[in-house]
């Protein structure tokens, strides 16, 4: 199972921390979510995750759901960079 790390940026990090959206769109997909903050930019967080399957969340993060999911936790999607484990 591969791990992955987004990074992003997001517009209140407290609501993107205690947000339940996570754990909904990710379920099935993704285990031992983790989440980060970069102490000196505010707007600028990470998530680090092992993926069961790339393919359902690729689908999964271009679908209207991850779109919706992103838009209530205030990602801005333009942001987001993954690295995936080598």
């Amino acid at each position: 199972m591969p791990k992955l790390i987004a990074v992003h940026e997001v517009n209140d990090v407290d609501h993107w921390l205690a947000s339940p959206k996570r754990a909904e769109v990710f379920a099935g997909i993704a285990t031992n979510m983790q989440t980060y903050v970069l102490p000196d930019a505010p707007n600028k967080v990470a998530l680090s995750m092992e993926v069961a399957d790339m393919d359902a969340l690729d689908a999964m993060m271009k679908s209207a759901a991850g779109a919706e999911a992103m838009k209530y936790d205030g990602v801005r999607p333009e942001t987001v960079v993954m690295y995936i484990e080598a």
